[in-house]
Order: C-alpha cells, then sequence, then structure tokens
C-alpha cells in the first residue's frame, strides 16, 4: 500500500509541471525510486516513421529503435510488460546499445504506456534493480505507475502536436 500512496504523492507534483521535458524527467526519477532501479529510459512511440525513441534515457544520449526492435519493441508491439532477468539470453536483446554506452545490463523491465484510446503511446523500461530480480510485484506496482501517468504524458504529447 506505501507504493501507491507514494504514487498519489507523486501524481500531485506531476500536474505542476507543463513541459514534456520536464514531465518525463520527475517520471523517470519515480519509476526508479519506486522499484529501486539504476536506469530508467520512457519511450515514446512515432508511428508515422515507426520508431520508438527516447527524450530522456540515463546516461545516453538519445536512443531511436525500430518499432517491432527489442524487449521494447516486443512491449510497444504486444502491449504486454515485461520481465527480464537475464537479458544477454534473450535474442530480442539490444547489446548493441550497452555496447555504445559502456552500461551492462542485469536485468530489464518494460511497461507499456497506454492513451485514453489504449493505443500504446509508449514504454516505460527500467534496468538494473539495485537489490535482487524484478518480480511480478514490480510488475504490478510499475504497471499501475503507468495507467497513473498516462493522461499526463498522453496530454503533452498532444499540445505539442498543437
Amino acid at each position: 500500500m506505501q507504493k501507491y500512496n507514494q504514487i498519489a504523492e507523486f501524481g500531485k507534483k506531476l500536474m505542476s509541471l507543463g513541459k514534456i521535458e520536464n514531465s518525463l524527467e520527475l517520471i523517470a526519477d519515480e519509476a526508479k525510486r519506486l522499484l529501486d532501479a539504476d536506469r530508467c529510459s520512457i519511450f515514446i512511440v512515432d508511428v508515422e516513421d515507426k520508431i520508438l525513441w527516447t527524450r530522456l534515457s540515463d546516461g545516453i544520449g538519445r536512443i531511436v529503435i525500430a518499432l517491432d526492435a527489442g524487449i521494447v519493441g516486443d512491449t510497444y508491439q504486444s502491449g504486454k510488460p515485461q520481465v527480464v532477468n537475464s537479458p544477454y539470453d534473450d535474442p530480442r536483446f539490444l547489446s548493441n546499445i550497452d555496447k555504445k554506452s559502456g552500461y551492462i545490463t542485469k536485468n530489464i523491465i518494460t511497461v507499456p504506456i497506454f492513451d485514453s484510446k489504449r493505443d500504446v503511446i509508449g514504454v516505460i523500461q527500467l534496468l538494473n534493480k539495485l537489490r535482487g530480480d524484478y518480480n511480478d510485484n514490480d510488475l504490478e506496482a510499475l504497471t499501475f505507475f503507468a495507467n497513473y501517468v498516462s493522461g499526463s504524458l498522453e496530454l503533452d504529447l498532444i499540445n505539442q502536436k498543437i
């Protein structure tokens, strides 16, 4: 219950921000704190260009991947959250991003972000839980969190197009 109260308190902060850049940074920081993760990336869906891209990703510049690439792409396409606790053993894992950044990914959790029409507009990805592996409780908490922030993210994306 404490995690859900933490998310509710976070919602108050989120509603006070105006720009998507500020919102994304706050969302990423809170997601890391909530699940005790080292890094967080928020991928935004660009259906027109058929890509997923990050405006914010810890420790690395902008990431751009195809809609069907990697674990994030699979999360986007399936609309289902995923836990991968041995990413280097998973053929979907994009190890070239680790090679480029020098980072070593130990475990991954991804959750789709849905808009009000239930279309996936983004994916939250957390890397390297600081103690242990990701589990079903983490998946439940991050799914709740993604649902909680989806309205704010959807409004930010709509306002950018206007």
